[in-house]
């Protein structure tokens, strides 16, 4: 399975693209999609569907997983994050490809089992996980693999519990 990570940006944009099957992940192609020296924000997004509909068809992806927006303190950055994210995930969609949002926070969770994790935390754990350097990789870059490394490990546990709570799976294990 490939899944495409995204992570969303009008200046600059994190794709990756990885492998995955039961007994490996490996990263097929990860960089960034530098954006800023277009000023208009229309031409922009423009810019970030095509590149988004390349990636997809130039690499069969199956999946694709982008980061959802989180409130900050500039609502007018945010916005524009949100119209990255949103022409990425038409981009997406148009091919009929699923794709997920993450928060940022489960990414790191993921990732470091730290919701708080710095960003160089993520990229050396990534670089562990997959055993590459990624000491000269931007972080929008390593933010893109984290998502699409994030959406497998997600999509590998969906499986129904068989129990109705935390009381009731300590219950069936003897353990109260």
């Amino acid at each position: 399975m490939k899944i495409l990570g995204i992570d969303p940006g009008t200046n600059i944009l994190g794709y990756a693209i990885i492998s995955t099957d039961s007994s490996q992940t490996e990263l097929v192609v990860s960089g960034v999609l530098d954006l800023r020296k277009e000023k208009e924000v229309l031409k922009k997004l423009n810019l970030i569907y095509n590149f988004i509909e390349q990636l997809l068809a130039k690499f069969e992806v199956d999946e694709a997983a982008i980061e959802s927006p989180f409130y900050g303190k500039n609502v007018q950055s945010m916005l524009k994050l949100g119209r990255a994210q949103g022409v990425a995930i038409a981009a997406v969609m148009r091919k009929n490809i699923p794709i997920y949002e993450y928060a940022p926070r489960k990414v790191k969770i993921a990732i470091t089992g730290n919701g708080n994790a710095s960003k160089e935390q993520v990229a050396r754990m990534l670089s562990a996980i997959l055993d590459i350097d990624l000491t000269d990789k931007k972080f929008d870059e390593t933010d893109a693999i984290a998502i699409a490394l994030c959406h497998f490990y997600n999509s590998r546990t969906k499986t129904k519990s068989q129990y109705s709570s935390w009381k009731d799976y300590a219950k069936r294990k003897g353990l109260i």
